[in-house]
């Protein structure tokens, strides 16, 4: 499962976060996780109870955000959210979009105990 690998990257992140502001602890952890991102929140989770033993997460609570699918049409210009699996302009129904919200992963916090 790929989510490991994700999990490990981020205590690496997490533990370089800890180290910089001279944490004993990190006690919550929020992430972004885009519907496109190919990262299963679900699987994410439980990677996250393997990947954070031994680390100053130890104890650490994952909070998982996740946000709609947002495209841009090329061809009239709007905006829109859509579904994953369904990647058309709301508004003409237009094929060729640019994804502009989505495909993230990103750590948008860490809780840390000094």
């Amino acid at each position: 499962m790929h989510e490991l690998a994700v999990c490990q990257g981020l205590m690496r992140q997490v533990e370089q976060v800890a180290a910089a502001h001279g944490a004993t602890a990190v006690g919550l952890i929020v992430l972004q996780i885009g519907e496109l991102s190919g990262v299963e929140p679900t699987l994410l989770g439980r990677a996250f109870e393997i990947a954070r033993a031994g680390t100053l997460a130890k104890d650490a609570e994952l909070e998982i955000r996740t946000g709609p699918v947002v495209v841009q049409c090329r061809e009239c210009g709007g905006k829109s959210a859509v579904p994953p699996n369904r990647l058309l302009c709301s508004y003409c129904g237009e094929w060729q979009v640019r994804v502009l919200e989505g495909e993230e992963l990103l750590l948008l916090s860490v809780e840390l105990d000094t």
